[in-house]
């Protein structure tokens, strides 16, 4: 709003106040007097820009969004850990909560069994960063009687603190409904504040009346484990009988459920560039199908169903360098577009000569 209000603009206003029968030539008494308070000046304005630019939620930075964001109640997600299973030998053997292991450069801690042999570990590192380490495991102290330990499966994502692009759109989100007593976004709202969480579609009065059926995404956008399935459950709603002992308001019984995999197989007949072939680029094939994939389950929660647009990864195979174009593209064997119900998400079942 200020921009063009410069020095020498401040500083010509400000001369032609002076009378003209005065000296007002630079190196004059007048001149130099002006001179000092004009740049104070332009600093002031360049100031009340950043104060205006500061003060509306679409500009402002996360500094100020995080305060704006506040005013109603709005707060970051904190970064959260990953949570991992660990399989140790022999089965017998009883391993201690807070025993400590290493795998790779990064620390785990066991924090509840399983069963047999199967523990649960929480990473010591907050963020994504440990969503794809496993292997074996080392342990921190001597445990008599370990014979080996494996980290094998990962059971709840890690997140990393909330993007400053998400919490603003959570903000504007916020004057669009309302969140309350139970309603729908009462529900997204509960749901997504549960770490590990990615998306949530709510369908009321699924069974019955008083029924409520949250079907959730973890935090990477895929079909959630077992292990989140049953957080969320007794986050929401433990007992299932309606009588109010978790977040869901009394009268709701509440089941939390996951959506079913579609895998989606691409088959690729291309022509090729001198020096490339379906060999050396099928791993960037299978990456553009995977991303467009990945994509796509992120917009499942706002989605009554998804549709594989064999367009779009057509488009994306031809963005790879080494292939000049396409004969024929096939969606598990059509050449059509793939229609989901709405309790499907896509995932890549590989791409194909």
């Amino acid at each position: 709003m200020y921009e063009e209000v410069t020095y020498e603009e401040i500083l010509e206003r400000m001369l032609e106040r002076v009378p003209d029968d005065m000296d007002k030539r630079e190196g004059s008494l007048i001149y130099d007097a002006l001179a000092p308070a004009a740049i104070e000046l332009q600093i002031m304005y360049i100031e009340l820009d950043v104060i205006l630019k500061e003060t509306f939620a679409d500009n402002a930075s996360r500094e100020f969004l995080l305060r704006r964001a506040s005013e109603r109640g709005i707060v970051p997600k904190e970064a959260t850990h990953a949570i991992l299973k660990g399989e140790f030998t022999p089965p017998a053997l009883e391993l201690e909560s807070g025993a400590r292991f290493s795998c790779e450069e990064l620390n785990y801690a066991i924090t509840e069994k399983i069963s047999d042999g199967a523990y649960r570990l929480q990473c010591e590192t907050e963020g994504t960063v440990g969503n794809g380490i496993f292997g074996r495991l080392i342990p921190v102290n001597y445990i008599p009687g370990l014979e080996t330990a494996d980290l094998t499966e990962l059971l709840i994502p890690g997140e990393e603190e909330e993007d400053t692009e998400i919490l603003r759109k959570r903000y504007f989100d916020s004057f669009h409904s309302q969140a309350f007593g139970g309603n729908k976004k009462d529900y997204m709202d509960k749901t997504h504040s549960i770490p590990g969480v990615g998306a949530v579609k709510v369908a009321p009065v699924w069974n019955g009346a008083g029924t409520v059926k949250l079907t959730i995404l973890d935090a990477g956008f895929r079909k959630a484990d077992r292990a989140l399935i049953e957080k969320v459950q007794q986050v929401i709603d433990p007992l299932q009988d309606g009588g109010g002992d978790g977040l869901a308001p009394i009268g709701h019984v509440v089941t939390v459920d996951t959506p079913r995999e579609f895998p989606v197989t691409v088959a690729v007949q291309a022509l090729y560039d001198t020096g490339y072939s379906f060999e050396e680029l099928h791993s960037q094939m299978a990456q553009a199908v995977d991303n467009y994939l990945g994509s796509l389950r992120e917009q499942w929660e706002g989605q009554e169903s998804l549709a594989i647009r064999q367009a779009q990864i057509e488009a994306r195979l031809l963005s790879i360098e080494g292939i000049i174009d396409l004969s024929l593209v096939t969606l598990n064997g059509k050449t059509e577009n793939i229609i989901l119900d709405a309790a499907e998400i896509p995932v890549s079942g590989g791409v194909t000569l």
